[in-house]
C-alpha cells in the first residue's frame, strides 16, 4: 500500500518484474524530493523534441495572427484545434550546420548547435533532451526515450557521416543516443524492471497492489488511476495485434508468401501503424511521469521512406520532398497529424488546474526549411505552456534579428524545466519572448 502523504521519491505500482510510475493523482503528492516545497506536488514540466525530415512544402509551412484568430498554412492546418497553445517560431537557425549544405550536416547538431566533424569522425555535443534527461535522471525511472522509425544509416556522403542524418539526440559528443525502433521494447522500458519478452500483462502484474491504492485515494483519483490503466491497456493491446497483418509497407516482395518462416513480431510493417504506437507510447511515458524527456524522430533525414496507406508509393520520402507538389504536402499533413495526435491525447488529460499539455513543451521542427536544403532559418513550432510559464497563441518572428539561434531558444526552454545555465552549444543569450 503507498502512503497517503508527499513522497520524497516518485511512488509507483509493483508487481513481480513490474514497476509503473503513478500518475498525477491529488490525493498521492509524488512530484518533488522536497517534502516542504510549496511545489511538491505541482505535475512536473515534460519535453518532447518531434523531428520530420527533409523539411516541408516552400508555400504552406507559415502562420499568422494569435490566439483563436491564428491562421495556419496547409502543413500546419491538423494543428488548428490546438492553435491556441502553440508558438510558431520563424527564423531561428543553427550557424554550424550551414558548412556543408547537405543532409548529413545539417541534422546532427539540430539539438546540440555544435561543429560537426567531417571526413568520417563522428562528433557533434550533448543534445539539450540528453542534457535535461542527466539533470533529472533521479526524478523518474527511464532518463529518456529516443524513439525511432527507421533504422540508423551506416555511410559517408560528401565527407560527412550519414550517423548525423539518422540522429538528433546525442548522449556525448561522440554518441549518438541508440534510436528505440521496437514499439514493444520501448513499452518494456516503461514498465518492466527487464526488458524482453514476457508471459504476463504489466496490468496483471500489478493488479494486487492497484487495488490496494484505489482503496486509499478520493473518487475523483479512483477516476484517473482508471483511465490511466485503461490507457496502458489499449497500448498493450495494439503492440500485441502490431505486424500481424501480411502487408509489406512501401514495396510489394516478388514472392506472394515468404520463402522463410517469418522471424518474431518486431517492428510494425506499416508506417502509420509504427509512427502511431510510437505517439502513444510517448503519451503513455509522460502520462506516468515514467520518464519526462522524449525524442521521437519520425524518419531519417534522406529518408526512404514510402505512404502507401497515403497512395503515395512511387518516390521514396527523400526524392518526394524535391517536388513541391501537392503528394508532397499529403506526406507532411500526415507528419503533422502525428503531432496533432499527440497533443489531442495530452490535452485531455486533466493535472490539477492544467493539461498535461499545458505541462509540456513539444517541439515539431525539421533541419531543414525545404527538401532543397535551405537552412538559413528552420521551421519550429512549439505547443505546450510549460506548466503555465509559456505565453502561446502566438507567431514569433527572429528573421532579422541580432539573436535568432536554436540554442537560445533551448536556454529559455532549460529554465521552464529548473535547469539554469549561462550557455548551451552556440548560445550565451536566451530568447526573452519564452
Amino acid at each position: 500500500m503507498i502512503p497517503m502523504h508527499p513522497l520524497s521519491r516518485r511512488a509507483f505500482l509493483r508487481g513481480v518484474g513490474v514497476s509503473m510510475a503513478l500518475p498525477w493523482l491529488e490525493s498521492v503528492p509524488v512530484w518533488g524530493d522536497d517534502k516542504t516545497s510549496n511545489r511538491s506536488s505541482e505535475p512536473p514540466v515534460r519535453f518532447a523534441a518531434l523531428f520530420a525530415g527533409n523539411g516541408f512544402h516552400s508555400k504552406e509551412w507559415w502562420a499568422k495572427g494569435e490566439g483563436s484568430g491564428m491562421e495556419l498554412g496547409k502543413v500546419l492546418e491538423p494543428l488548428h484545434p490546438h492553435r491556441e497553445k502553440m508558438l510558431f517560431l520563424r527564423g531561428l537557425y543553427n550557424q554550424e550546420a550551414l558548412i556543408g549544405g547537405i543532409h548529413s550536416c545539417q541534422t546532427g547538431n539540430l539539438l546540440t548547435g555544435a561543429h560537426l566533424s567531417n571526413g568520417g569522425e563522428i562528433k557533434s555535443g550533448v543534445s539539450v533532451d540528453q542534457l535535461i534527461a542527466e539533470r533529472l535522471k533521479d526524478q523518474t525511472k527511464v532518463p529518456s526515450l529516443v524513439l525511432g522509425t527507421e533504422p540508423s544509416i551506416a555511410a559517408l556522403h560528401k565527407n560527412y557521416s550519414m550517423i548525423y542524418s539518422s540522429h538528433i539526440s546525442w548522449s556525448s559528443p561522440t554518441t549518438p543516443t541508440p534510436l528505440e525502433l521496437y514499439p514493444a521494447l520501448a513499452f518494456d522500458r516503461l514498465f518492466r524492471d527487464e526488458v524482453g519478452r514476457a508471459d504476463k500483462s504489466v496490468l496483471d502484474a500489478v493488479m494486487e497492489d492497484t487495488r490496494s491504492l484505489r482503496n486509499g485515494v478520493s473518487k475523483s483519483d479512483q477516476r484517473r488511476l482508471d483511465e490511466y490503466l485503461s490507457s496502458v491497456r489499449e497500448v498493450e493491446t495494439r503492440i500485441n495485434q502490431a505486424g500481424k497483418a501480411g502487408k509489406l509497407q512501401g514495396w510489394r516482395p516478388t514472392l506472394a508468401k515468404p520463402d522463410m518462416a517469418r522471424p518474431a513480431d518486431g517492428i510494425p510493417q506499416d508506417i502509420d501503424q509504427h509512427m502511431r504506437l510510437m505517439c502513444d507510447i510517448l503519451v503513455l511515458a509522460f502520462r506516468t511521469d515514467t520518464t519526462r524527456v522524449c525524442t521521437l524522430k519520425l524518419n531519417n533525414d534522406h529518408s526512404s521512406l514510402r505512404f502507401p496507406h497515403l497512395k503515395i508509393d512511387y518516390m521514396i520520402h527523400h526524392l518526394l520532398s524535391h517536388t513541391d507538389g501537392a503528394d508532397w504536402l499529403k506526406v507532411n499533413q500526415f507528419f503533422t497529424q502525428q503531432l496533432a495526435y499527440i497533443a489531442e491525447k495530452l490535452d485531455k488529460v486533466q493535472e490539477g488546474e492544467r493539461t498535461l499539455l499545458d505541462n509540456s513543451m513539444i517541439l515539431f521542427m525539421s533541419s531543414m526549411m525545404t527538401g532543397n536544403h535551405n537552412n538559413d532559418q528552420l521551421p519550429v513550432v512549439m505547443l505546450g505552456k510549460g506548466g503555465g510559464q509559456i505565453k502561446t497563441g502566438r507567431v514569433l518572428d527572429y528573421l532579422g534579428k541580432s539573436n535568432r539561434k536554436m540554442c537560445s531558444l533551448y536556454l529559455s526552454m532549460l529554465d521552464k524545466v529548473g535547469i539554469h545555465t549561462d550557455n548551451f552549444g552556440d548560445s550565451k543569450e536566451r530568447l526573452a519572448e519564452i
